[in-house]
């Protein structure tokens, strides 16, 4: 797996799970203190989220960074 389709994988996990949420792009950039256009390109997989990023993410959506990045789950989708 390259690293442009696992930031894909990471990014459509993070939308996913943020729209099971019913929390906006923007409320979610808010709440870990990130510009939206930032958001906006880790959802897309444009961009790699650093460790602290992802841990913000995490808390916000109310999950381990382990489940996170478990890439094997049935939540990550095909590239």
């Amino acid at each position: 797996m390259t690293s442009a389709e696992l930031s894909k994988i990471l990014g459509n996990r993070i939308r996913k799970l943020r729209e099971e949420r019913n929390i906006s792009q923007q409320n979610l950039a808010e709440m870990c203190n990130i510009e939206k256009s930032n958001m906006a390109r880790i959802e897309a997989g444009r961009t790699n989220p650093t460790l602290l990023t992802m841990y913000k993410i995490c808390t916000a959506l109310k999950i381990s960074l382990a489940e996170l990045v478990d890439f094997d789950s049935k939540l990550s989708d095909e590239v």
